[in-house]
């Protein structure tokens, strides 16, 4: 007789169920992403000049929120991969609603760094690692479409709550937008995922022959180390050239207004890029995508730095945010493929710990650069060598398995 505790089991949602966890991510990541990441760009010049706290404490203050997150990210992968994201997503939102609230009434930094530190740790329950877990579990096989929908879905955070928090803070003060703000985030979130993410979550797939064991295995590979690196550095110019690049194009002799368009241009890209990724995935393997994508991260950053009429540099910040939006979902299937979905939870936790602290300190980076080398210009050159370094270190990003399916089923049958 067939042992069943030896073969994988499907997933627990049936098509219904499936499309109701999916539509609940990308509404609740839509409006997580807007409110928690993109509102306080919109709100921090409105901060400072009410509460005379200055820019650059105020940024510490997001930084540290994101070095929080960064952190949430090891234990909450370990939590799901256990139990399932709906209590770690659900326990997330409402810690985001309060830390919002203490954001809002902070009377001192001490508070406001409190809260935002609060805002991090629920960061790191909400936001794109833990509902790329859900869905790879769940979706088994076509996790790869998922994903891809709900990055698409997600890209839209900025321009929905940007604008919208805008007209808030215009109409009211900053105190008063992020009340209002957190009301949204509670009535959309926390009922979100909490009758959203119901149903039964799958056992975890066992390993195949291509995939290891043990997830501290693969977590000390060289393999894994160079994934980090490779991807942290990718994040590193990815997210610097985004937050410079409006103060490039000004200093390129850009209107402000055009540049905020080209910046936008570039959002618009993303989409593109996240539509490409399926049929790029079918034709090409994981070594390949890594490496193509940071070469063509290096690339477009370069053009970013050299050239200088109008056309030319809209058009290769579009082309960055396509290779952006393609990055994205090569970090969100990393794990999958190399190592299987058995531990993508904490695996993917400890991946993105570093990619997320590169991230906070990027915007800073680049501009500490700029300084340093006395334009814009010469700092996308600087990100472009650093990128081109990233794709050398993405081709050692390839685990050797051996054999782990069947060291699997025969450890299993010694413990019986």
């Amino acid at each position: 007789m067939t042992d069943t505790r030896t073969l994988p089991q499907s997933v627990s949602l049936d098509e219904a169920g499936l499309r109701r966890v999916l539509a609940v991510l990308c509404l609740t990541e839509i409006t997580s992403w807007g409110i928690l990441y993109y509102a306080f760009p919109v709100l921090s010049v409105s901060i400072s000049a009410d509460s005379g706290w200055s820019l650059p404490a105020l940024t510490a203050a997001f930084s540290l929120s994101q070095l929080a997150a960064a952190l949430t990210g090891i234990p909450a992968g370990r939590i799901i991969d256990r139990v399932g994201p709906r209590t770690v997503m659900t326990a997330g939102s409402v810690l985001a609603v309060s830390a919002l609230l203490v954001v809002a009434a902070a009377p001192n930094l001490t508070i406001f760094y409190a809260g935002w530190i609060a805002a991090g740790i629920a960061m790191g329950a909400v936001l794109y690692p833990p509902a790329f877990a859900a869905l790879t579990r769940w979706y088994g096989d076509q996790h790869v479409k998922a994903l891809m929908i709900l990055t698409l879905a997600a890209g839209l955070a900025s321009t929905v709550f940007a604008p919208l928090t805008a007209v808030l803070v215009d109409r009211y003060d900053w105190r008063a937008t992020y009340l209002v703000l957190a009301v949204i985030l509670a009535i959309i979130t926390v009922p979100g995922h909490l009758l959203g993410l119901r149903g039964r979550w799958p056992d975890p797939p066992l390993p195949t022959g291509t995939h290891p064991v043990d997830h501290r295995d693969a977590s000390r590979s060289r393999a894994f180390l160079a994934l980090v690196i490779a991807l942290s550095l990718g994040a590193l110019v990815g997210f610097a050239g985004v937050f410079n690049l409006v103060p490039l194009l000004i200093e390129q002799g850009f209107s402000p207004s055009l540049a905020a368009l080209t910046l936008g241009l570039g959002g618009a890209g993303q989409v593109l890029g996240r539509i490409g990724y399926l049929p790029l995935a079918a034709r090409t393997t994981a070594r390949t995508r890594i490496v193509a994508i940071l070469a063509a991260t290096a690339v477009a950053t370069a053009l970013l730095g050299i050239v200088s009429t109008v056309v030319a540099l809209i058009s290769v910040a579009i082309g960055a945010g396509l290779v952006r939006g393609i990055f994205t979902l090569i970090q969100a299937t990393a794990i999958t493929d190399r190592w299987g979905a058995t531990y993508y939870g904490r695996l993917n936790g400890l991946m993105s710990a570093p990619i997320v602290i590169i991230m906070a300190l990027a915007p800073w980076a680049g501009t500490a650069l700029s300084a340093w080398t006395g334009s814009y210009a010469h700092t996308y050159l600087i990100l472009a060598g650093i990128a081109l370094l990233a794709a050398l270190i993405g081709a050692a990003s390839i685990p050797h398995h051996r054999n782990a399916g069947r060291d699997y089923l025969r450890r299993s049958r010694l413990s019986q």
